[in-house]
Parts: structure tokens; C-alpha cells; sequence
């Protein structure tokens, strides 16, 4: 009887499993898309014939809901499936910067800054240095999911720290924290277009949203989760690792050690020649086009000779970004060896064009979804419901956004995906939103702090499975729930932290980027 009570799976792991074993019935994004496009489709269409209106505060005529399964709905989707697709507004902003990005990964440039990064940080400050660098690594992508891990390990080991307390710490912060960013990002572009999408019909969308809507929100969130990281690895994370005997060198099958790694975080001088150059080179793009929007006459100001809350400068923040990781890319490549032909710039381009097929078929099924959304006006419909019913219960205030924060952490445990959990909630709760008088912007940012906290801790995030053959190097023995266990003292002050910072805007006021506040109208 005793063993049994011992054996008896804890609470922590019954509501994992549970997480797991739901997560697990739902179809893959696409597929779910399809399916939520078809009920979309369905209600439509009844909402259509039973002649369903809706009057939008601020609209100056009735909107009637149009179905997909009539005559004009099937004549529309037949006329605009390929426009719906290419018209899906994250591909104009995605694209440009996954392809200058991809210049300055296949080269190099990114591989030798973060090792750099690593290399440079002493013994007491390499718990920041693996915050600062799983932060920032989002801008690789899904890759630094693998690459920060087992380099953050490496140095650890070589300064004389836990080197599993550098493993379970770079992913933390790349994972907790991936919605944010000190530099601008392709995700930017992407939240960025998916809320453009879904604000084309209301009759005031607030500011144009842009890749660098949420900055200043997303510099100040940075910086308190890299430091935030840093102390967690410093003071929690390591000294439980250290009291809990967990070895410190990499163990074969056979009982024996494993032999050395082949990373190193020390620069070849080639290497460190070339990422020299490339910062000049991204210098000098800076001043040039510093140089180019500061003159009076600029004709990237706008018509009041002014940059907010529009303006030509920040239509072109894609093209900025463009150059910005180019640039530099093609400097780092052609010192190093990477890059030697013109040939080499498609191809780097190409590769990372590859990477990113699973998103370009993914848009194709997403494109479909908002489109239908804005076309039938089930989403002003939704919106108008909504906020009407909040209002009635008189919860249109500060906690509405909690609530709406919360509702996205938990939807984090089971869509993985970013950009397919923001298109979901997106449609329906930008809409809604901004009947209540809050900005575009001001929500994205809100659903930045749901969309990343809890996807250290869910089952169904691939690269937990990848970092656990990584710790299992160390620990034969470990599970998801030691993964798990382990992720948690970050995943909750991450989160409250993050709240806290966005309740520290909205109670000031501030700015959550150029020319996007927190209310429409101000």
C-alpha cells in the first residue's frame, strides 16, 4: 500500500499529463485553421440567412454578415483565394527581413557575436551573459532554441560553473522570453502584419501598427527579463543543481565520461576579424541613414516635418532592418569565407527562405482564416458582442487585459505556434479592444507577455525533447518532468514580471513604440 502512495503521480505531474494528453488531440495548425475556416464558413452563412446586422460604434452604416456558402461568398473566395494569400500582410514584412537575417546566420555573423558575447563575460557575469544572449536570440529564430543551450553549457563548465545550470538557463531565456527582443525582428513583422489584418475594417484602427509598434516596450521588457534570467540562474537555478548532485560532466552509456565538445566560444582571428568589420560596416549603414532622415528637407519626414505618428521613416522600418543584418552579413561572410561569390548571396538567402517553408504554407491557411473573418463581418459581430457583454458586467478597465494575458498563457500550452495563436486571438480580441478604446499596438504587447512564459513548460514544444537528450548527457535518468520542474522558477517571475511592466505602461501612459500609445485618440 505504501508504494503505491509513493509511486502516485504528483499534482504537478497529473496536470502535466494532462496538458500533454490534450494538447496531443489537436490537429496540426494548419489542419485546425481549416477546420476553424469551415466553422467560420458554416455560422456565416447562417448568421447570413437569417439576415444578422450589426451596427459598429463609430460606423456610419449597418454592417450585414455575409455567409460563405451563398452565391456571393462562393464567387469571392473563388475570385480571391490567391490575393487572400499574397494579400496576407505578414509576407510583405516577414519575407525582406527572414532573407537579410538569413545573410547574417549562414554567414556566421550571428554564430561569432553570441560567442563572443560568451566568450567576454566573466566567471561572475556569465549567468547575464546567457540571459542577454537567450533573449536576443530570438532573432535566429527557432534556432536558438538549439544553438544557446549547449554553448551556454560549455562555458559554464570551462569557467568552473555548473555547466547544466548554463544548458537549462539559455533555453529559459531564449523560450520565456522569445516575444521580446532588444533588436527588431522578423517576429515584430509578423505580429505586426497579422494586426494590420484584422483592423481594416474598424471604423478607427488606432495608429498604424508597425514592426516597431512595440519597442519601447519591448527594450524595457528585455532588459528586466535578461537581468531577471541572469539572477534566477545565478541564485536558484545552479545552487539547486549543486544540492541536488547533479554531475557536471557530460557521462556515456558504458558510466564513463563523454569526450570534449566541439563547440568553442573562442574566435578564430579570422573570425574575430570579421565580426569587427561587420560592426563597422553596420555602423556605418546607421550614420548613413541617420545622416538621411535628420536633415530638415528629409523626404522620409512626414508632411508637419515631423517622424510621429506617420511618417515615410517608419513605412520603411523594414527596409532598415534589411540592411542592417545584410550588410554586416556580407562583410562578416566575405572576411571569414562564408560568402566568395555573388552566387553565395542567393543561395545563403535561399537556405533561409527553406527554413521558413512550414510558415509560408501555414500564411496560405491563416490568409484564408482573416480574410473570411473581415470579408463576412463575423469578426465586427464578435467584437460588438464582446465588448457590449463586458461592458455589461463592467469589466472594460485594466483587468479585461489581465484576463485576456492569462487567457493566452494557457492557450500557450497547447498552440506553440506564435503566429497561428496570434491570428486566432487576434481577430477576435483586437476588434473587441479597440470598441473599448485601446489601441492595436497596446494589445499586441499584451499578448506578448501570454505568448511566451509557459512554453518552457509545455510537453508539446518540440525542443523540450531536444534539450532533454541534451541534459540526459549529464542525467540518464531525466524526464519532462524534471525539464519541467526545473523551467518553472522562471517561467512564473518571468511572467509576473512581464505583467508588471505592461500595468507600469498602461498606469503612466507611455508610449509602447513610436507613434502607438495605450487609448486610441491620444
Amino acid at each position: 500500500m505504501s508504494s503505491s502512495v509513493a509511486t502516485r503521480p504528483g499534482l504537478t505531474d497529473r496536470f502535466l499529463t494532462g496538458v500533454e494528453r490534450v494538447g496531443n488531440r489537436l490537429p496540426d495548425p494548419f489542419m485546425l485553421f481549416l477546420i476553424l475556416f469551415g466553422i467560420t464558413a458554416v455560422v456565416t452563412t447562417g448568421m447570413a440567412l437569417g439576415n444578422v446586422t450589426v451596427q459598429v460604434p463609430g460606423a456610419a452604416e449597418v454592417t450585414v454578415i455575409k455567409g460563405l456558402f451563398t452565391a456571393e461568398g462562393l464567387t469571392w473566395l473563388t475570385e480571391n483565394i490567391g490575393a487572400n494569400y499574397l494579400g496576407f500582410p505578414p509576407l510583405a514584412t516577414v519575407l525582406p527581413i527572414l532573407l537579410a537575417v538569413g545573410v547574417a546566420e549562414k554567414s556566421g555573423l550571428l554564430g561569432a557575436l553570441i560567442r563572443r558575447v560568451f566568450g567576454s563575460a566573466p566567471r561572475w557575469a556569465l549567468p547575464y551573459a546567457v540571459g542577454l544572449v537567450g533573449v536576443v536570440g530570438s532573432v535566429m529564430s527557432d534556432s536558438a532554441f538549439v544553438i544557446i543551450p549547449p554553448l551556454a553549457a560549455l562555458v559554464f563548465k570551462a569557467a568552473g560553473r555548473h555547466p547544466v545550470a548554463g544548458l537549462l538557463g539559455g533555453f529559459a531565456a531564449a523560450g520565456a522570453g522569445y516575444s521580446t527582443n532588444l533588436l527588431v525582428t522578423s517576429l515584430d513583422a509578423l505580429f505586426a502584419g497579422i494586426t494590420t489584418a484584422v483592423t481594416e475594417n474598424l471604423p478607427d484602427p488606432g495608429s498604424p501598427v508597425t514592426p516597431l509598434s512595440n519597442y519601447y516596450f519591448n527594450i524595457v521588457s528585455s532588459v528586466v527579463l535578461i537581468l531577471l534570467a541572469g539572477f534566477i540562474i545565478d541564485k536558484v537555478l545552479e545552487p539547486r543543481l549543486a544540492r541536488q548532485n547533479v554531475p557536471v560532466d557530460e557521462l556515456v552509456e558504458d558510466g564513463g565520461h563523454a569526450a570534449p565538445v566541439s563547440l568553442k566560444t573562442e574566435l578564430e582571428p579570422r573570425e574575430a576579424r570579421g565580426l569587427r568589420w561587420a560592426l563597422i560596416a553596420g555602423g556605418v549603414v546607421a550614420l548613413v541613414i541617420l545622416a538621411a532622415v535628420v536633415v530638415p528637407d528629409s523626404p522620409w519626414r512626414n508632411e508637419a516635418g515631423g517622424f510621429l505618428p506617420r511618417s515615410p521613416l517608419l513605412s520603411s522600418i523594414v527596409f532598415i532592418v534589411f540592411l542592417l543584418f545584410t550588410i554586416p552579413g556580407l562583410v562578416y561572410g566575405r572576411v571569414v569565407g562564408t560568402i566568395t561569390t555573388g552566387r553565395d548571396v542567393p543561395r545563403v538567402m535561399g537556405e533561409a527562405i527553406k527554413d521558413m517553408a512550414g510558415f509560408l504554407v501555414l500564411a496560405f491557411i491563416l490568409g484564408q482564416f482573416i480574410a473570411l473573418f473581415n470579408w463576412s463581418g463575423i469578426g465586427s459581430w464578435i467584437a460588438v458582442a464582446g465588448a457590449s457583454g463586458l461592458e455589461a458586467i463592467g469589466l472594460t478597465g485594466y483587468p479585461a487585459v489581465l484576463a485576456f494575458i492569462l487567457l493566452a498563457s494557457v492557450l500557450n500550452l497547447f498552440i506553440i505556434s506564435g503566429s497561428s495563436m496570434w491570428t486566432l486571438m487576434a481577430s477576435v480580441f483586437v476588434p473587441l479592444f479597440a470598441l473599448l478604446g485601446y489601441e492595436p499596438a497596446f494589445i499586441q504587447g499584451a499578448f506578448r507577455v501570454g505568448d511566451s512564459a509557459t512554453q518552457v513548460i509545455t510537453p508539446l514544444n518540440p525542443y523540450m525533447i531536444v534539450l532533454l537528450t541534451m541534459l540526459r548527457r549529464y542525467e540518464p535518468d531525466a524526464g519532462l518532468g524534471t525539464l519541467m520542474a526545473r523551467m518553472l522558477p522562471f517561467v512564473v517571475p518571468f511572467w509576473l514580471a512581464w505583467v508588471a511592466i505592461l500595468t507600469v505602461f498602461y498606469a503612466l501612459d507611455l508610449p509602447m513604440g513610436p507613434g502607438n500609445g495605450i487609448f486610441i485618440g491620444q
